[in-house]
């Protein structure tokens, strides 16, 4: 009785509280988006919270040393569905779901969980000294690389660029030098011209249409407009659940996912907004420093690499609907409507309550033998 409640009092509380408190407003928000109707996404929302949390309460439960031996298996199996998915998948425009039964899968999203999983693990054998040269990163790129490359060929513009920023990271996060970072940057920065004549047409679109959202008010640029409207009609206060205009007239597009936080800014104002990104603030300050509390390296990754998937979710969703970066169809974590995403942060987030429940010096050693 003792030890359960030593390793209930470990557990990092106000994260769990934080995500309960983003999934109802996710459920309340989608109650809104269907008009005051529970069906058909407010009550799923619900559900899927509901197995969200049991399976992260299942997945804390398991020995990190149980999910440090799996990595590389995982991230083996997150490889060889994003190439079956070439061949069984389906999706609008794109190859990105996998049918299940009657549910839809997109296997793009628990991918992000596979590389940090894959990477941590890579690095945990790693000494400084090693980390000093560039050959060690070189198989920490491939690790990246590929499952980026096969869900840019879906193509799946937004998530690829997702997951390879997740997975660089945890790279920056390892320890690289700041002079193979800046490398990396001019690198990028040449290849631009190259990468922009490669993106499909209605990529450049979107970049376009970022830049100049008024060109085409009727087409491409209707929901960036549309979104700054419902946002700014919002105010301070906003006009009050189940009273914005822009929503509920079905003016604001895709406001069950993409859109979520633009339809809550309009009817809860500024300062609903804001509260919202408290919440968040909070989950990410909590796991990170949870990864200053664990004594191996192996579980200081992945928690700093799941804060970092969490904080890219959140910016580029919160980014794109306010116009500071194109429209790429990132959701917004616990609040969208999305089950593969939503289940991919409880994962995420039983992963980190298993590492604060493993917090013990002594595995340092044997997660460092076991890498290699």
């Amino acid at each position: 009785m003792r030890v359960i409640l030593t390793r209930l009092v470990s557990l990092p509380w106000l994260t769990i509280a934080c995500v309960m408190i983003l999934s109802l407003v996710g459920s309340l928000a989608l109650f809104s988006a269907s008009q005051g109707s529970w069906s058909p996404w407010a009550e799923r929302h619900l559900i899927r919270a509901a197995f969200g949390t049991i399976l992260m309460i299942g997945i804390l439960l398991v020995p990190v040393r149980v999910i440090f031996k799996s990595s590389y298996l995982i991230y083996a199996g997150a490889l060889i569905v994003l190439i079956a998915l070439q061949a069984i998948g389906f999706g609008q425009g794109a190859t990105r779901w996998i049918a299940i039964g009657p549910l839809n899968f997109q296997p793009s999203e628990p991918a992000k969980l596979a590389v940090i999983l894959a990477l941590a693990r890579y690095f945990s054998a790693r000494t400084p000294e090693q980390l000093n040269s560039f050959l060690p990163y070189i198989p920490a790129f491939a690790i990246v690389a590929v499952p980026t490359a096969l869900v840019l060929i879906q193509p799946d513009l937004g998530t690829s660029l997702m997951l390879l920023m997740g997975g660089l990271i945890v790279i920056f996060c390892a320890g690289i030098p700041f002079r193979y970072v800046s490398a990396m940057f001019v690198v990028f920065m040449a290849a631009l011209p190259v990468l922009w004549t490669n993106l499909y047409e209605y990529q450049k679109q979107r970049v376009l249409t970022f830049f100049n959202p008024g060109d085409d008010l009727l087409g491409a640029g209707f929901q960036i407009m549309q979104s700054k409207i419902a946002l700014g009609s919002g105010g301070i206060f906003g006009k009050g659940f189940l009273m914005g205009s822009q929503s509920q007239l079905n003016y604001l597009p895709e406001k069950q996912t993409d859109f979520v936080f633009t339809m809550i800014g309009e009817e809860f104002g500024l300062i609903g907004n804001l509260a919202i990104l408290v919440v968040y603030f909070m989950i990410f300050f909590s796991i990170m420093r949870l990864s200053f509390r664990i004594q191996h390296r192996f579980g200081r990754l992945v928690c700093a690499g799941i804060s970092g998937m969490l904080f890219l979710y959140v910016f580029v969703n919160v980014a794109m609907v306010t116009g500071i970066v194109p429209v790429v169809g990132v959701p917004l974590p616990l609040i969208s409507y999305g089950g593969t995403a939503m289940l991919t942060v409880f994962i995420a987030l039983g992963l980190v309550n298993a590492m604060a429940l493993s917090n013990d010096v002594e595995d340092e050693d044997f997660f460092i033998s076991s890498s290699r």
